[in-house]
């Protein structure tokens, strides 16, 4: 892991997500517990303001990936990261004249943004390491996840206490101005920044983002072993939008309402603690165990730890078993960032990257539209868990009867080309 820190350019995209990671978990931490506090009657705001991060992937999904691929990646990363900051201005400005369904807006319009970041961001990595460090590299970035997971609630719930949720979206514009600065210190060659060639905004017609658009579909069902692993993804989303208001809500509604927001502090730390350990863990893993057995065994063991927790009488055990989770998650994570670049190709990584996102996000708006819709009414927060937990073990359960037959085939492959060699 050290190692590949002696490439110049992993530091400097390094230092860019995690400055924008902190600020993001920062101020959307604080933006969180401002409308629980201010509308303590209205829960639906809180899931509202998911939304407004899963909604525009609807509007965009057919550009992301095409305008990746197509459209200089660096230039991108930047540009998303500088125009996110005078957002962020704006937001400040609709929070402190109490505009909510303006502030709503605006994070609407930040949240379309960024979704032009991760595939030009993921592209560029792929781009500068080598095969054998993509394993390390999602190891590390796992690392950086568990580190704002165990200080980013943290932080943003105390700058809430102590200086306002303005404060918050402030340390958001910095993060973003800061993530574009170091992108734009990295040196990365044209082959990497360009792959299919230079083009510029005025040439993406109608007719190359729907080709290219089609293109990204058709490379996906085309592509046994990446068709079988998306199709799981569906249900990734489910869990993303559950796990984005549920432990403020099962606080809030049912097991701390009168500290529910220390309480959120505690979580924070411990589900943290268990991904920076899962992460350490994790990558050690990698190196022994093959990744498709690491995906399996997570989702499988988090979504047990799911239910489980949602049954919590007690605020202590519902703690532990974010800790336990927390453990699990980061060996998904680590087992699915180290093969997915092994098996995608430089030049489509962006328009695959284009369709997962939306796949993932479809499904998140539609977890969130329900929840406000249902929840509390009709919708319980045990079963709201138990929703999100069995929706994690079928992936787990649907990926141990799809991925050991993709394992065996490579197995098979690499020995006919050792003996091909050998000859």
């Amino acid at each position: 892991m050290i190692q590949i820190f002696k490439n110049k350019n992993l530091s400097w995209l390094f230092l860019a997500n995690f400055t924008s990671q902190i600020g993001s978990v920062v101020g959307m931490t604080a933006f969180m517990l401002y409308l629980l506090r201010k509308f303590s009657n209205q829960p639906y705001y809180a899931t509202i303001t998911e939304l407004m991060y899963t909604l525009p992937m609807i509007f965009v999904f057919f550009l992301v990936g095409v305008v990746a691929d197509r459209l200089n990646r660096k230039k991108i990363a930047v540009n998303c990261d500088f125009i996110s900051a005078i957002l962020s201005i704006i937001l400040l400005i609709t929070i402190m004249q109490d505009w909510i369904y303006l502030s709503f807006g605006i994070l609407f319009l930040r949240s379309g943004v960024s979704k032009f970041f991760q595939p030009a961001q993921s592209a560029l990595l792929q781009g500068i390491l080598t095969e054998d460090q993509y394993a390390i590299s999602a190891g590390l970035n796992q690392l950086v996840s568990s580190l704002f997971m165990l200080f980013g609630g943290a932080i943003g719930t105390f700058i809430f206490w102590t200086l306002g949720v303005e404060a918050a979206i402030v340390i958001d514009m910095i993060s973003f101005i800061a993530s574009g600065l170091f992108i734009l210190l990295a040196k990365v060659s044209k082959d990497i920044t360009n792959p299919n060639g230079e083009h510029k905004l005025k040439d993406l017609k109608f007719t190359l983002v729907l080709k290219d658009f089609k293109e990204g579909i058709y490379y996906i069902i085309n592509h046994s072993l990446l068709r079988s692993l998306i199709s799981g993804f569906f249900l990734f989303g489910v869990i993303n939008g559950g796990f984005s208001v549920m432990p403020s809500f099962i606080l809030k509604y049912k097991l701390a309402p009168s500290n529910y927001e220390e309480m959120l502090i505690y979580i924070g730390v411990a589900f943290g603690s268990g991904v920076l350990i899962g992460s350490i863990v994790g990558s050690m893993l990698a190196k022994k165990m093959p990744l498709p057995y690491m995906i399996i065994s997570g989702l499988i063991v988090s979504g047990l730890c799911v239910i489980a927790g949602g049954f919590s009488n007690t605020t202590y055990a519902y703690i532990i078993w974010q800790f336990i989770i927390g453990l699990a998650l980061p060996i998904i994570n680590i087992g699915l960032g180290g093969w997915f670049p092994k098996i995608v190709e430089k030049k489509m990584m962006g328009r695959v990257q284009g369709w997962i996102s939306p796949i993932i996000l479809f499904s998140q708006s539609i977890t969130l539209g329900l929840i406000a819709a249902f929840y509390p009414s009709i919708l319980k927060i045990e079963w709201l868990h138990a929703i999100v937990g069995a929706s994690l073990s079928i992936v787990g359960i649907y990926y141990l009867f799809i991925l050991p037959k993709f394992l065996r085939a490579e197995s098979i492959k690499t020995v006919k080309v050792e003996k091909s060699v050998n000859q």
